[in-house]
């Protein structure tokens, strides 16, 4: 076996530039294909963490007094489809403000009064669709003493659409550089044994069976597939490492989000896969030529 991994070498050193094409194609392409699995692992956690309850503000109207509260409470729980609220009076959610502002706080200081709503926030229990958040929503807002209601609608609203176009998008797309990636990897093989035919026909005369000739190639295949899902695994994770903290801290003010990489069993299938392409683009060649 060493003898072939060591043929399969000088092969790919002797054909540099085919084989580092082949290897970049295959990498591209794991990498688009990556990207929609990834894609979808952490959509799916964004969807989870709203089947288990996201989290609603809603801002009462001025007119509402702390002496309202018990009724205003009663009057959301019987519209069901909440686990716990949390009152957040004004004063509190100033506090908080400036707070979280730090330094920059200076403009405060203008204010004659507060500003801000009192406000309760909401743990709310499972939906199975957005419209469903949306009708929740709409009936909490209807209420005399809600001012408004603020679920992440804007952003939920355009993930789900991104959702279902990406979906779109990324079969076709997969799909079309996972055969780029194959007619490539199967052309430079059929390259490689044009080059090396006169050693072909010697060793053939010489009694070598088919799968001793074919076994370097193969391996080669192996080489170039395994190669290239490492390198599309690397471009994946430094993108990842790049992107992932500043979506995580768009999100978190409606789920409790937390942005993964790809699993390690979805990396194992990734890299099979890949392997697996190089040694498929190489036996579709062979088939050809040695028909």
């Amino acid at each position: 076996m060493m003898r072939f991994l060591s043929k399969a070498m000088t092969d790919i050193r002797s054909n540099r530039f085919l084989n580092i094409i082949t290897i970049m194609t295959i990498a591209l392409s794991i990498l688009l294909v990556s990207v929609f699995i990834l894609f979808f692992e952490n959509a799916s956690r964004v969807l989870s963490a709203w089947n288990h309850g996201g989290r609603a503000m809603v801002y009462l109207s001025g007119s509402f007094t702390p002496a309202m509260l018990p009724n205003v409470k009663e009057q959301l729980m019987s519209m069901g489809g909440i686990e716990k609220m949390v009152f957040i009076p004004k004063t509190q959610a100033l506090e908080r403000l400036k707070k979280e502002m730090g330094s920059k706080i200076q403009f405060l200081s203008t204010l004659q009064e507060n500003p801000l709503p009192d406000a309760i926030e909401i743990a709310m229990t499972a939906r199975s669709s957005f419209e469903q958040i949306q009708k929740a929503a709409d009936r909490i807002e209807a209420l005399d003493i809600v001012d408004t209601v603020e679920y992440g609608q804007g952003w939920l609203g355009r993930f789900l659409k991104l959702f279902n176009l990406f979906k779109m998008i990324g079969y076709a797309m997969s799909g079309l550089f996972l055969m780029i990636a194959l007619f490539i990897t199967a052309n430079t093989v059929r390259l490689a044994f044009y080059a090396r035919q006169t050693e072909v026909e010697i060793m053939r005369l010489v009694g070598a069976t088919d799968g001793f000739i074919k076994t370097p190639f193969y391996v080669e295949g192996l080489l170039q597939g395994f190669i290239g899902g490492i390198l599309g695994m690397i471009i994946l994770l430094a993108g990842y490492l790049t992107l992932s903290s500043g979506i995580s801290k768009n999100l978190d003010a409606y789920v409790y989000l937390d942005i993964h990489f790809l699993s390690w069993q979805a990396v194992a299938i990734i890299l099979f896969s890949s392997t697996f392409l190089g040694w498929f683009g190489c036996f579709i060649s062979l088939k050809q030529i040695l028909k």
